[in-house]
């Protein structure tokens, strides 16, 4: 993939996940600037969403931890672990939020 492309798959990627929160049950309040997406919750907590265009990855920075995700097989695979970029992104907004959130539908 080059690099436009990476750009355009990531900034999709950052607006669904804008959308999503915009119609979640829980009060989740996202903030972009640029290639970060900024998930602010009513305790205060936050979700840290970015891309890193030269290792052409996604970046999620949670209370519960760091995570790193590459494009393999039409997925969003974490580079490290056995995870999928939307079900960890989910269960993070589901920790966080307190009320359950999913990107189906």
């Amino acid at each position: 993939m080059t690099e436009t492309e990476f750009l355009n798959v990531s900034d999709a990627i950052l607006d669904r996940i804008e959308a999503a929160c915009d119609d979640a049950a829980a009060d989740i309040d996202p903030h972009r600037q640029g290639n970060v997406l900024e998930l602010e919750f009513e305790d205060g907590s936050k979700i840290i969403v970015n891309r890193h265009a030269a290792n052409q990855e996604l970046w999620i920075a949670a209370r519960h931890g760091g995570f790193h995700y590459r494009l393999q097989d039409g997925q969003w695979r974490s580079t490290r672990e056995e995870g999928e970029f939307f079900a960890d992104l989910a269960h993070a907004i589901t920790l966080h939020g307190g009320e359950p959130f999913s990107f189906a539908g």
